[in-house]
């Protein structure tokens, strides 16, 4: 990871629901800026709970939320002031849509800031072009699929200009082609400046789409470049993650002396249909 400060940050975080047992415990996790970073762990890990502190959606138990070096207060001035700096989008889009059309629904967020109406409409114009849904101005929410919902929630968040975007399963329940249109615009909004955080346990995605990783496991969160981290076998068993293919082939090709020690493996099969059309 880099050594960059951390534009949000969680220092000796620790938090457990009502009658639980701690979910986390002592976490440090700082999201430093510009980086693409996959939160990998099992179901049940936490994952998400790491997500909501970070956001301001639930408060530490002990340690605290730091924003730009500095503890949030949960007032509406601190809260405020969090949310226009990191956005999270839940898994389940239903969760998030409530407006008439994807149009009322992605400027509802710049509207509560007291925006003047045009600001909101060209922030409105900017994060449906950035998810590719400009077309989707004035559809009804309720006649999406599944996909242009995923598409829509998360423009919602854009529309807040946020420094850091924060993803729970966003391509859960997305066909392959869904997954494809949805990592471009991702893809797009990192061009543009916006650190992307994801919560998955697909680690053939992480591979391919993330520089870093942040890892839970029981013996706590481990970060660090991904390709380094999913190359451990240890830190995989204890977080119950498999292998991802890429890591597996790329071992075959270097014991056959058709890669070499050194150099980089493929991370998606076209890195691969392209690297022994070279070979």
């Amino acid at each position: 990871m880099t050594d960059s400060p951390g534009v949000v940050e969680l220092v000796g975080a620790g938090f457990a629901y009502e009658d639980g047992p701690p979910v986390l415990d002592g976490v440090d996790f700082a999201v430093p800026q510009g980086r693409s970073l996959a939160l990998l762990g099992r179901n049940g890990s936490g994952k998400t709970t790491l997500l909501r502190l970070l956001s301001g959606g639930l408060r530490c138990g002990k340690g605290q939320l730091l924003l730009a070096g500095e503890p949030v207060s949960y007032d509406r001035a601190g809260l405020t002031r969090l949310r226009t700096t990191v956005q999270l989008v839940v898994q389940d889009p239903d969760d998030q849509l409530f407006a008439a059309s994807v149009g009322q629904d992605v400027s509802f967020g710049p509207m509560n800031l007291g925006l003047p109406e045009e600001e909101v409409r060209a922030r409105v114009a900017e994060a449906l072009e950035a998810l590719d849904i400009t077309a989707l101005a004035d559809r009804p929410t309720h006649l999406l699929s599944y996909g242009q919902r995923k598409r829509s929630a998360i423009a919602g968040a854009v529309a807040m200009r946020p420094r850091v975007l924060i993803l729970d399963e966003p391509t859960a329940g997305l066909d392959p082609h869904g997954q494809e249109r949805l990592l471009a615009a991702l893809d797009r909004l990192r061009d543009g400046g916006t650190t992307v955080v994801m919560a998955t346990h697909d680690v053939d995605l992480a591979l391919r789409w993330a520089d870093d990783a942040a890892v839970l496991s029981p013996a706590g969160l481990r970060t660090g470049p991904i390709a380094e981290l999913l190359a451990d076998q240890e830190l995989l068993d204890a977080a119950r993650l498999r292998r991802p293919w890429a890591m597996a082939a790329a071992e075959v090709l270097r014991a056959h002396g058709l890669l070499g020690a050194d150099a980089p493996g493929p991370r998606t099969p076209e890195d691969l249909d392209r690297w022994a059309a070279m070979a």
